[in-house]
């Protein structure tokens, strides 16, 4: 059933209004709930098709739900109207104002209200894509705090890789750190690019969720093998930057196995036809994050390699 979530006036006498899709099993009000979030960035995507999927496959299969899913595809729709990050009206990157508050602004009331309508779930998956700059691999994020209890989580949802990082997408005022406060497991996903759809990437990871809601028990139809993923805490992640500016040409495929010092790409100037840096793999390993965007300036991410030990 589709409901409104928070509905907030606008200036030109509109209405901004937050929607989710509560797909509940018949009998089943009193089972476990899982929440799907995406749309916090408006400029990501990949989640898109990833609700359309499971709304679509859920909604066909009806008797095989045996607890309530919670969709909410859309968190910040003016900033996928304008293809914008953060929410256009303030500026703000939504993932930095959770708790939120009722009576802030516009982008905290809208966190607070998803915070206080997820609170007693037994689970969030919280669905990003990269920028328009980096290609990711389907990822699990989770803070090293939380690491002990959500990583048997996290391997359960047939990403390529869990990265135990405390990076933003975890950190204070993120969706994921907010949950944390309420008692919420909270998984983050990083996949594809920004303003793109991977269906490969897509359907990979609703397989993941259906054996995530299995393990539940909130879905007792057919499932798919999952993948066991590779885990950070098994290796070391090394970070690639530019040293010159320039265009980047790659010289390897993403997601692919490197040695030491094979070559990952050049840094060229069109007018000169001279290449200014060659970019080698520092160890060998996984390259799970590749430079999308050729424009680069020094000090620009190229490449994350996870070196296994």
């Amino acid at each position: 059933m589709i409901e409104s979530l928070v509905s907030v006036r606008l200036p030109a006498d509109e209405e901004l209004t937050i929607k989710k899709n509560r797909l509940t099993g018949v009998g089943c009000e009193d089972g476990k709930r899982i929440a799907v979030v995406t749309g916090i960035h408006g400029d990501e995507l990949e989640g898109q098709y990833v609700c359309y999927e499971l709304v679509r496959l859920i909604t066909a299969n009806m008797a095989h739900l045996k607890g309530t899913v919670d969709i909410y595809p859309s968190i910040n729709p003016l900033g996928m109207e304008s293809v914008s990050r953060a929410v256009p009206m303030s500026g703000l990157d939504m993932n930095r104002v959770f708790p939120g508050s009722t009576s802030g602004a516009v982008a905290e009331n809208i966190a607070a209200k998803l915070v206080e309508d997820i609170k007693g779930a037994d689970v969030c998956v919280d669905i990003h894509a990269s920028n328009i700059f980096i290609r990711e691999i389907p990822q699990v994020r989770i803070s090293s705090a939380e690491s002990s209890h959500l990583l048997k989580y996290a391997k359960m949802l047939n990403t390529d890789f869990v990265w135990v990082h405390d990076s933003n997408a975890v950190g204070e005022g993120s969706l994921a750190a907010a949950l944390r406060e309420v008692g919420v497991p909270t998984l983050v996903i990083e996949m594809g690019v920004g303003q793109r759809i991977t269906k490969e990437y897509c359907k990979q990871l609703l397989s993941g969720i259906f054996n995530l809601m299995s393990k539940l028990g909130i879905w007792v139809g057919p499932t798919e093998n999952v993948s066991h993923p590779m885990v950070s805490s098994d290796g070391a992640v090394h970070v690639i930057h530019s040293g010159e500016s320039g265009i980047f040409i790659p010289k390897v495929e993403h997601n692919m196995w490197v040695q030491k010092g094979t070559l990952i790409g050049e840094i060229v100037t069109p007018i000169t036809g001279t290449v200014e840096e060659e970019i080698t793999a520092p160890s060998d390993g996984l390259i799970f994050s590749l430079r999308e965007y050729p424009i680069v300036y020094e000090g620009s991410v190229i490449a994350r390699i996870l070196s296994m030990s």
